[in-house]
This record gives C-alpha cells, structure tokens and sequence, in this order.
C-alpha cells in the first residue's frame, strides 16, 4: 500500500500529454520565428539553419525597402501610448460611475461590451465610412457656403488620432470596463467610510486611499490597452487613413520579403510584447506591497 503513495495515477500523464501538446501548438510557431530570425546572411525562411548570427536584425535597422519600418514602430508605440492612457482614464471613470445603479445602466454597459462580439472587420468599415461620410459632409457644407478653396490641400479626417484611435478603444475599452468592475466588486467600501469618519474630503478619498488599492489593477488595464492596440490588424485596417501600423507593415511584407528579415522583425516586435508585461507585472507587484502596507 505504501509503495503506491508516491505513484502518480494514469490520467496525470495523459493530461500532461494533452497540456505539453497544447503548449507546443501555442509557443511552438513564435519559438520558431525566433530560432529562424537569427540565421545567417545565407538564410532562407525555412529549416535547415544556414548558419548563425545577427545577420537580419542589422538588415532590419537598415531599412526594408520602400517600407519605413522604424516610422512604423514610431506610430504604433505612439498610438498604443495613447490608448493605453485613454483606456485607463475611461476605464476607472466607468468603474466609479458603474459603483451606483443610476438609469440606464444595464444598456449603457451592454453597449459598453458590444464590440467584443462584433467581427473586426465590420467595425473597422463602419467607422472607415463614418470618417468618409464625415468628409463628404465637411466638403459639402465648404463647398456650399463658398469656402471650398479651405479644403484645396484636404485629404481625409481619417489618420492614426481620429479614426484608428477610435477603432482601437472599441477593442480596449471593453476589457477595461470589465476588468475594473470586477475590482471595485471586490473593493471594501469600508476603507472610505474610514476616511471620511476621519474628516477626508471625497477626493481625498479617492486620492489617498481608493486609488493606492486599485493602482495595481489600472497597471493591468493599461498593460491590456497597449498590447491589444500594439498588435491589432483587422479593426485597423480600414480606419488608418493614409499611414500604416507596424502590424499593418508586418502583413504586407509577409507577400514580398522572401528572407528572414520578416523574422528579425516578428523577433523584436515580440520582444517588445513580453518587456511591456514583464515591466507590467513588476509595477503591479510593486504597487500591490504598497497598497497592501497601505492598507494595514
């Protein structure tokens, strides 16, 4: 009986099978991106390896053609910045405000969420055709009060703060207002009700005690913000204007670079992926001692 102890069951093994399987089908493709990436300058885009080095990182700082890569990066780390800031900010004013039952709450949430069961696609032409009707509104009211000539060097209202902004908070958004209402139906309203026994004004309330505890939650919204906006495609595609995003720059190299720059660049956009979590956990980690000590 007691040499059986230690012995795991039969089912423990098959459903580590199943998981080191499903680990593989998930990292798999990405660890051989990253293995491909480093080949040498006789390189292809498939196995075997030709060699090994920093070949085609140097070939990507350089430039990939007609394809301004660096500018690219430049825009969809700006871009996510932005929505990383906007996420959090509507984000935590949506929990506060979804703290009270007020009229029309249940819609308002519903519609909040919507987006997330609604094909990309389709919410990037309706916003791409809203900001084209936007135009043709803006043109014809010029046009029609004799002003048309303000509009001589007028392009689109369309571009990467309008309209795909825009489409990239119908995607972030959602996960804010869900992950902070989550939060504040765990948060003790006790710790308030402390504060203002104390004399604390409501903003004092907030500044100094329900912000500290959250403070690591906002951390994740926003770490949910820039990396959902960093690696979106189909909701940008339509609504980006006259500039593209990395991710846009990536899919349509995948059709005309036939060597492993495509690689280096899938590397280091990656890359830049894992730091913004990395950095994210550890501030959340930091914030949480500081809330927990605050707290006690």
């Amino acid at each position: 009986m007691a040499m059986n102890e230690g012995k795991r069951p039969r089912s423990f093994y098959a459903l580590a099978a199943v998981f080191a399987a499903f680990v593989l089908f998930l990292y798999g493709p990405m660890l051989t991106i990253f293995v491909l990436s480093f080949q040498g300058p006789e390189g292809g885009l498939t196995f075997p390896m030709r060699g090994v080095s920093l070949h085609w990182f140097g070939k990507l700082w350089e430039g990939m053609g007609v394809v301004d890569i660096a500018a690219a990066f430049r825009r969809s780390v700006a871009l996510g910045a932005v929505v990383m800031l906007l996420t959090v900010l509507l984000s935590l004013g949506a929990g506060l405000a979804f703290r009270k039952k007020f009229t029309g709450s249940a819609l308002l949430f519903y519609t909040s969420v919507a987006s997330l069961i609604m094909p990309s696609i389709v919410v990037s032409l309706g916003i791409g055709l809203q900001f084209r009707l936007i135009d043709t509104g803006l043109k014809s009211v010029l046009d029609a009060a004799g002003l048309g000539s303000l509009l001589e060097n007028y392009g689109t209202a369309m571009g990467l703060y309008t309209s795909a902004l825009g489409a990239h908070l119908t995607w972030t958004l959602p996960f804010g207002l869900l992950i902070m209402l989550a939060v504040f139906n765990r948060f003790n309203p006790a710790f308030e009700e402390a504060a203002a026994d104390l004399g604390a004004t409501p903003w004092q309330s907030f500044r100094y005690v329900v912000l500290p505890l959250i403070a690591p939650s906002l951390v994740g919204v926003g770490m949910f913000g820039f990396t959902l906006s960093w690696d979106e495609i189909a909701r940008t595609s339509q609504a980006i204007g006259d500039v593209n995003t990395l991710p846009l720059e990536l899919q349509g190299l995948t059709s005309t670079v036939t060597n492993p720059a495509i690689y280096a660049l899938g590397t280091v956009t990656t890359v830049v992926s894992f730091a913004v979590m990395g950095g994210t956990l550890a501030l959340m980690k930091l914030l949480g001692r500081k809330g927990g000590g605050a707290s006690r």
